[in-house]
């Protein structure tokens, strides 16, 4: 009997699916759960498809702050959440749970391939998309003829805007600053402020966001304005 129990024991010594084998599978586990965050997995399938949070929480019939919530991880959301999610995203619900790839250092892109997200007064190309929103980022904007005046908008840290071609009016807590082309600005964001194209023609404007915190979303917040 003592035998036998010796022999079971030297078999699990040499088992390929002893202890160490189970430790190790335990913290591959660990580490595939560190890089699932499902709140920043939702914030980067809508920015993808150029929704505003406003837009996606109203396609998946849920509130603008659950949705904040979620992605800022403040909260997780149950089964029948992240299912509204994923039929208003057109995802499969499967995807919210894929593992992030390291963050790139470097972000290089050729003209006419960058992802273009349309809004009712133009478009915009990032054109540090793979980044942390925090330092800076930086937008080639293509402004169309103002028809409506834009309401204003304000955010965290600063804003520099710089006309590469046609005019247009940057409005800055109620005063109004002309730029041509080579003209630029830069200003405290927190002020309320939005941006109009004088004339008939398109003008192109390159923005840097500087936010302070990389949950801030300048660039949404001017969207969603427009």
């Amino acid at each position: 009997m003592l035998e036998a129990k010796n022999n079971e024991l030297e078999a699990i010594a040499e088992s390929p699916y002893h202890a160490d084998s189970e430790l190790k599978q335990q913290k591959t586990l660990e580490e595939q759960e560190d890089c699932i965050h499902v709140g920043a997995r939702v914030r980067a399938l809508r920015i993808e498809r150029g929704m505003t949070i406003r837009a996606l929480a109203k396609k998946c019939q849920i509130s603008t702050n659950t949705l904040s919530l979620i992605e800022n991880e403040k909260t997780y959301p149950n089964v029948q959440t992240l299912q509204l999610l994923a039929r208003g995203l057109q995802i499969h619900i499967s995807a919210f749970f894929v593992c992030e790839e390291p963050e790139q250092s470097v972000v290089y892109q050729k003209s006419g391939r960058r992802l273009v997200t349309r809004f009712a007064n133009g478009e915009l190309e990032n054109l540090g998309d793979g980044l942390p929103h925090l330092g800076a980022e930086p937008i080639l904007v293509t402004l169309q003829h103002s028809q409506h005046i834009p309401k204003d908008v304000a955010h965290a840290g600063r804003e520099f805007v710089y006309c590469l071609d046609g005019q247009v009016t940057c409005v800055i807590d109620g005063k109004k600053y002309k730029l041509s082309t080579g003209d630029s600005l830069l200003f405290d964001a927190s002020l309320p402020h939005h941006w109009e194209n004088i004339r008939t023609d398109p003008s192109r404007l390159l923005v840097l966001f500087c936010a302070m915190d990389t949950q801030d979303t300048p660039m949404e917040k001017h969207l969603g304005h427009f």
